[in-house]
């Protein structure tokens, strides 16, 4: 009976090649873009997962406030005198890590390398996090300063198949010599934690600090269980209150768990975050394509059971039972959708490096082939068989033999209603993913295009370090002596980025009533490098520069601040009113403000501008060079060259500013793609199931269509009259679409301070673009019947 009913199955399946073809075409590029979108989650929602103590493990988020401020600061950051007292203070707390990473240069004989994932811990970084030694003792590995420890990779990458424990390694530019001490395996790539070098946080001088400013570093806590976070977090905040009093400040932390941050947390880990809502979106789109693959496959279905019923008839009048029937064409739903489980893993396999690609994760056939989900997978199918089969075996089995043999049976008001309600819905989808692509597009448009009040063209940014600094005029001079280099700055932070957290008072205030403030220690060329406009007052001179640097205890240091409007207008005053003005940054920083600077975006688009404050400083990471941007090979080969002549201790690394402010969207930009992939993809999905659909009517109509010929009717009327329906139910589609993208939309862009205004043409274009592709759909069909010789149409039936 089995190999009977697949026979019959294979027959249908033969028999009706178009519709096949579309089925199977339709399901192996629904399934494959589920899969992709699967394997993507699944990588996110892993992270970590290794980690045994993981749900043991906090992170601690810093709230600071100044007395007389209303405002509270967070960050993910702590001073180095968090997690000792944290340990010995609260019994819940068992162990505890102090953590920082940078790019750190390395040198090992004849290479000098810029190494981006340098991290130093704490000792008791393996009494929290997994590690697989191949050799050395985590116990003493970091137990002393200058110690590091290497992964395989980098190990290979320095003494290839050598061993590399007790050798010595050059750190940082003063070539401070480092011991290996320890080998492991490389983490994973989907772990918040992420290390190339992970050298002992007690070569660090900071490590014996006893004050909780300084805030540059993370904790880790480790509990000593589960249920210990009930019981801390409300301990936290008095006894911080009891430990700041009289300090004129406020400050707090806040354990977040570890299994949350990577997905669910506003600050970053030592990897840039996944937001949960970019995982619910592209769980939703991947269900939306296969709801319209499942509804091309249900109306095409439907649509040839006319064409069944006597079969149907036939084996009931025979004795065949409804289940027997229903389960026979739910196994040929099984069929189709298993072959194009099959090929949809072929297509998976091929795009997997573009989509890893596309997606910045490293996704493999390893992961793909897996047990998990090779079973995830099959539920999938089975899930699509069940929904796409159902209700087409529903209308076949509810057939009554006798009309059906006596010819009498016809399509129900009910089965046309669902069809058309199963295209609405399809159209719906596409149109609701095109207003939303459209609308993400013109976000990253504005975000590209919006005037920051900065210059980020042309600026090259290249790494340095404290012992430049002493010699960085002469540097500075050198590379201006290049009439395409225009100016070159030292500075902590470049102006796409600003997170340096400070207080400030005028001083007319009192020493209680700080304010929070962000700020930047800079030198007499920033504002000139990078475009910045003052509104009023002057720039920070080279004089200023040197007044810090020549500063002494019989001297104290006098600071000429440049302010932005926001910080003036906190603090009271007109740009104009601010210049002369006294001021403190920080108690330790007394001065008088020289400037204003028209406010600028030095943080990303999702938050609005904040007071800051630029002032002089002899210190600095890295050093912004301006550039014509004529000959630009030539400049930045002539700048290597000296830079090799006079920091030879340093490698040559830049990068461009404006690649700075792309990285801040690179979610965004990501969602941006890959909603213009899918929402193509749904969009190709449903006019492939309108074309099937399209070709069974002008098929059922063909004798009508001879008749109407014969009688004079022209092509155009003829594909007027065909298009006409379907036409309407993509107007019906974008009306119900448009409120759905409004509201989904609106949502998305509220996370945004500086955004696009909704506009109706966004719908105005979706919705022409899918009643345009409608209408080139049904047109193909009706088209070639229109122009079918009526003779032949009449002989057809």
């Amino acid at each position: 009976m089995f190999t009977n009913y697949l026979k019959i199955a294979w027959r249908n399946l033969v028999r009706n090649k178009a519709n096949t073809v579309i089925n199977v075409f339709g399901l192996t590029v629904g399934l494959s873009s589920c899969l992709l979108i699967g394997l993507y989650i699944q990588h996110e929602l892993s992270f970590d997962t290794f980690q045994q103590k993981g749900n043991r493990i906090v992170r601690l988020i810093m709230e600071y406030r100044f007395d007389g401020s209303q405002e509270s600061s967070q960050g993910n950051f702590t001073s180095t005198y968090v997690a000792p007292v944290f340990v010995h203070t609260f019994p819940e707390v068992q162990s505890a890590v102090r953590m920082t990473s940078s790019a750190v240069t390395v040198r090992y004989e004849d290479k000098l390398v810029r190494e981006p994932n340098f991290m130093f811990a704490d000792s008791t970084f393996f009494d929290l996090f997994a590690a697989q030694f191949k050799l050395g003792n985590p116990r003493k590995a970091l137990d002393g300063p200058n110690k590091v420890i290497l992964t395989e990779t980098t190990a290979k990458k320095y003494f290839g198949t050598d061993n590399p424990v007790g050798k010595i390694l050059l750190i940082g530019s003063d070539s401070t010599a480092y011991q290996i001490t320890g080998l492991v395996a490389d983490y994973p790539t989907n772990s918040q934690i992420k290390f190339d070098f992970l050298a002992s946080f007690s070569s660090l001088k900071a490590n014996q600090e006893q004050t909780y400013f300084n805030a540059n570093y993370t904790t880790y806590l480790l509990l000593k269980n589960e249920g210990s976070l009930a019981t801390l977090a409300p301990k936290i905040t008095p006894f911080m209150k009891k430990e700041m009093a009289g300090s004129g400040a406020f400050i707090t932390f806040h354990p977040e768990p570890f299994s949350r941050i990577h997905l669910h947390s506003n600050y970053d880990a030592f990897v840039l975050n996944t937001t949960i809502t970019y995982l619910y979106i592209l769980s939703a789109v991947a269900l939306l394509i296969l709801l319209i693959v499942g509804c091309t496959y249900i109306n095409l279905s439907t649509a040839r059971s006319l064409e069944r019923a006597r079969e149907v008839g036939i084996r009931k009048v025979a004795g065949a039972r409804k289940a027997q029937l229903f389960w026979q064409y739910i196994g040929e739903s099984g069929m189709v959708c298993l072959v194009a489980l099959l090929l949809s893993l072929v297509v998976v396999l091929v795009a997997l490096p573009a989509f890893s690609n596309l997606t910045q994760v490293s996704l493999t056939a390893r992961t793909l082939f897996s047990p998990y989900f090779l079973l995830f997978a099959l539920l999938i199918t089975v899930a699509m068989s069940l929904l796409a089969g159902s209700y087409p075996a529903l209308v076949l089995t509810s057939f009554q033999p006798i009309q059906v043999l006596k010819g009498l049976f016809k399509h129900s008001g009910a089965g046309r209603t669902m069809q058309q309600s199963l295209i609405v819905f399809q159209f719906s989808i596409s149109i609701a993913l095109l207003v939303g692509t459209f609308i993400i597009q013109k976000q990253l448009a504005f975000i590209q295009q919006k005037k920051l009040g900065y210059d980020r063209e042309h600026v090259l940014v290249l790494p340095i370090s404290q012992r430049m600094v002493s010699n960085l005029s002469a540097i500075k001079q050198e590379l201006k002596t290049n009439p395409d280099v225009l100016s070159a700055s030292r500075c902590v932070s470049t102006p796409v980025s600003i997170v340096g957290g400070y207080n400030m008072r005028s001083a007319t205030m009192s020493e209680k009533a700080q304010m929070g403030v962000t700020a930047n220690p800079v030198d007499e060329d920033y504002i000139k490098t990078t475009g910045l406009q003052l509104v009023a007052g002057e720039s920070i001179s080279e004089q200023d520069v040197k007044d810090i640097r020549l500063a002494d205890e019989k001297t104290p240091r006098q600071y000429h601040f440049v302010l932005n409007e926001s910080a003036a207008k906190k603090l009271g005053w007109t740009p104009q009113q601010a210049i002369g003005q006294r001021m403190f940054l920080d108690n330790s920083r007394p001065g008088v403000v020289k400037g204003v600077v028209r406010d600028f975006h030095f943080e990303s688009l999702h938050a609005a501008i904040k007071p800051l404050v630029l002032f002089p400083e002899d210190y600095g990471r890295q050093l912004l060079v301006k550039v014509s941007g004529r000959n630009l090979p030539q400049t930045i080969a002539f700048v290597e060259t000296k830079w090799k002549q006079l920091a030879p201790y340093l490698p040559f690394e830049y990068r461009f500013l404006d690649d700075d402010y792309t990285k801040l969207y690179q979610s965004e930009q990501q969602l941006g793609t890959v909603m213009d992939l899918f929402a193509g993809i749904a969009l190709v999905l449903t006019c492939l199931g309108l074309l099937g659909l399209s070709a069974y009517v002008v098929q059922q109509r063909t004798k009508e269509i001879g008749v109407r010929k014969v009688l004079g009717a022209s092509v155009a009327s003829i594909v007027s009259l065909l298009s006409r329906d379907f036409l309407k139910l993509v107007i019906v589609s974008v009306i119900l679409a448009s409120p759905v993208a409004w509201w989904a939309m609106n949502r998305w862009l509220n996370d945004f301070a500086y955004k696009i205004d909704i506009e109706w043409w966004f719908f105005a274009v979706a919705g022409l673009l899918a009643v345009g592709i409608a209408l080139l759909t049904v047109s193909f069909q009706s088209i070639r019947a229109a122009l079918m010789n009526p003779v032949k149409s009449l002989r057809s039936e």
